[in-house]
């Protein structure tokens, strides 16, 4: 699938993507992603529908998606290069995403978020969990031993 803007190129071909490139900014640039090894971003990717943004042949930025393209889709990884940011293509990319899962009749879309919530608000009509006290979440705690970590659960009293 590919959308086209311009010079830009919005692609799910995954033979397209730069892996160097993509595994460079998460593991560089991104909050998100301490710690994270290139098999496992090769993993990600293997298993996941990835979105790589291009400027010409340049690939400027990236999303992947995991999802069962019927019921879930958890939205991950997003990036724009800070030099192609404030160009509104976080915004279509954000667009041409949902856009996909919409079109394969996607039910849920989740996303996580330290500081692009307006973004996701305006743009993609995400907002806070329905009913967040039915929602939990589990991070594997032998990854956490492994990477030094310790994640405690807001109000668990720990």
């Amino acid at each position: 699938m590919e959308f086209q803007r311009g010079d830009f190129t919005i692609s799910t071909e995954k033979d397209r993507l730069q892996v160097d490139m993509i595994h460079h900014y998460l593991t560089t640039e991104a909050y998100w992603t301490t710690g994270r090894t290139r098999a496992t971003t090769e993993k990600a990717i293997a298993n996941s529908l990835c979105f790589g943004l291009y400027h010409g042949d340049r690939q400027v930025g990236f999303a992947r998606v995991v999802t069962d393209y019927t019921v879930f889709a958890y939205l991950c990884d997003v990036f724009v290069l800070v030099d192609y940011q404030g160009q509104g293509l976080g915004k279509w990319l954000t667009e041409s995403i949902l856009e996909v899962l919409d079109e394969e009749g996607v039910r849920w879309t989740m996303l996580a978020t330290r500081d692009a919530h307006e973004l996701y608000e305006d743009y993609g009509g995400f907002q806070k969990l329905h009913l967040p006290e039915k929602w939990m979440g589990r991070v594997n705690p032998r990854l956490l031993q492994s990477s030094g970590q310790s994640y405690t659960v807001p109000g668990d009293g720990m």
